[in-house]
């Protein structure tokens, strides 16, 4: 069980606790259950463009240019990425990417949104400071719920027990 107890660093120590008390319990699948009771509808990269698209002209009007958007095998969703955000150059243009990690499609969609604002938040900020945070708020006001959430979630899947 300690384990998982690197999913939670940075969190306070009751946080920890309670969250470890569910995974010791197994318990785990069913908070998520039941805070989110069924998965997104999100399942192709197509889907996920328009949706992490919308997001983008919704609160990032002012943002380079959306790229390409797709679900990717990325490993270890704690040790590796989740998600990643890249940028390349098209002609003068500046694109930026992103790449959730597929284990994603599988999940509620309150935990994707999450991640797409976290990625589309490196649009304008690319360090992981105060205004980045800020901005995710500003995109997503539980961001910080839906983020603890979300490694929850991680520790589900690394059990191979997605109950999605």
């Amino acid at each position: 069980m300690s384990e998982y107890a690197r999913y939670f660093t940075g969190y306070p120590a009751n946080i920890v606790d309670q969250v470890l008390s569910l995974i010791k319990n197994k318990k785990v699948s069913n908070y998520l259950l039941k805070k989110y009771p069924q998965a997104h509808t999100i399942t192709t990269d197509k889907l996920l463009y328009s949706y992490a698209t919308e997001l983008k002209k919704q609160y990032l009007k002012n943002a380079p240019p959306f790229g390409r958007a797709a679900f990717k095998k990325q490993g270890d969703m704690v040790t590796n990425a989740l998600g990643t955000h890249t940028y390349r150059m098209q002609g003068k243009t500046r694109k930026h990417d992103l790449a959730i990690n597929s284990d994603l499609l599988r999940a509620p969609e309150p935990l994707l949104k999450a991640l797409v604002v976290h990625e589309l938040a490196h649009f304008k900020e690319k360090d992981h400071n105060k205004g980045f945070y800020q901005l995710c708020c500003h995109m997503e006001p539980s961001y910080h719920q839906l983020e603890l959430d979300l490694r929850i979630f991680c520790v589900v899947v690394a059990m191979g027990e997605n109950p999605y």
